[in-house]
């Protein structure tokens, strides 16, 4: 049984190349800062919810702060407050 050339050749598909970080845009001006506090939170929130769903983390009861801060760490990302780790749980719980 021969196999068609078309299988033997190698084709880059998206999911073969290593991920690339989106260009970052300004944020808007003229908010209050607590909105860019909170927004800020909220992308560092989600960050860490990833890595721990990546990690194997699936619900919050896995995910106390100890956990969220050790992620933080092996992923390179400064130490998160209790509000953000609340936050991480949260996004872990509503994400079903």
């Amino acid at each position: 049984m021969s196999v068609p050339t078309a299988a033997l050749t190698h084709q880059t598909l998206p999911i073969d190349l290593p991920p690339t970080a989106l260009r970052k845009r300004a944020l808007p001006a003229g908010r209050p800062r607590e909105w860019y506090v909170t927004h800020n939170r909220r992308l560092k929130a989600m960050r860490l919810a990833i890595a721990l769903l990546d990690a194997g983390v699936y619900v919050p009861s896995q995910a106390p702060n100890r956990t969220i801060r050790s992620t933080a760490e092996r992923v390179g990302i400064h130490p998160p407050s209790d509000t953000t780790c609340h936050m991480v749980r949260a996004f872990m719980r509503y994400s079903r």
